[in-house]
């Protein structure tokens, strides 16, 4: 998919006065890019087929739909992608990641998963784009962890693997802040930075070998050895679905969603 069909009707502009034209404030942190700007609102949507499906298999009502729409700040691309926003605890866009789902609501797998900031490129040829970098998708809602320290209180932020696991599971639980690392290969300790001074609880996928519960237990430690991580909680993985998913579930390579939704 060509970003003209996202962003229609924008002349080839240079980066900074393509920034200008869509009312996006643009800037450069350690030589990558970030978008300080309410870009989400240009496409924020429940008609994207995820957000269908996600109603049509029972997952979510309409209403619960809606509001975790509004939570995380879907988008929709014109042929019915969803658009998942990384925006950072300071507001900052990150990027965009669009994903195609089927009406049962498991991926299309015949589309695969693209970045705005890769359509853009695409579209407008930056010779000297920075390249963009990721962050936990739903960081937006993550409060400091300084302040709350200091008011002597702990919030708790579960952090699983898929973006669509994180806005099902925020509506199922909404006790707690739900964050996703958008894939196992995302599992990766910096990005936990943003989360200090929180508890966090882990919810790895499953698989025949237990590599997913394996690779975030590393990643965890390796947070907790970090001297920006020194004072905050201790992470915890949880083994859920390592202790509980059947052995068919296992081969499937399920999630939390998954584990509850088929109980």
């Amino acid at each position: 998919m060509r970003a003209i069909k996202i962003f229609k009707n924008l002349p080839t502009l240079s980066f900074q006065e393509l920034g200008l034209r869509l009312g996006l404030r643009v800037e450069v942190w350690d030589g990558r890019l970030v978008i300080m700007a309410p870009m989400w609102r240009r496409a924020l949507s429940t008609e994207s087929v995820f957000c269908k499906a996600v109603v049509a298999a029972g997952y979510l009502t309409e209403q619960q739909m809606k509001r975790a729409a509004r939570r995380y700040r879907l988008g929709c691309t014109s042929q019915g992608g969803v658009i998942y926003w990384q925006t950072d605890h300071q507001e900052r866009i990150h990027d965009g990641k669009i994903m195609y789902y089927q009406p049962d609501c498991h991926r299309d797998k015949q589309h695969h998963p693209t970045w705005v900031s890769a359509l853009l490129q695409q579209r407008y040829q930056w010779v000297d784009r920075p390249k963009a970098s990721h962050c936990l998708f739903g960081l937006h809602l993550v409060e400091s962890g300084e302040r709350l320290e200091v008011r002597g209180e702990w919030s708790v932020y579960c952090v699983v693997e898929a973006e669509k696991t994180a806005v099902i599971m925020s509506e199922w639980y909404p006790q707690y802040v739900w964050l996703a690392t958008g894939g196992l290969g995302e599992v990766q300790a910096e990005k936990f930075r943003p989360l200090r001074g929180h508890r966090l609880i882990l919810f790895p996928d499953t698989d025949p070998e237990g590599k997913a519960y394996q690779r975030w237990y590393e990643a965890a430690r390796q947070v907790e050895q970090q001297l920006w991580w020194e004072g905050s909680p201790p992470i915890y993985v949880s083994p859920l679905l390592e202790l509980h998913a059947t052995v068919a579930q296992k081969q499937r390579k399920i999630d939390i969603v998954d584990y509850l939704f088929e109980r």
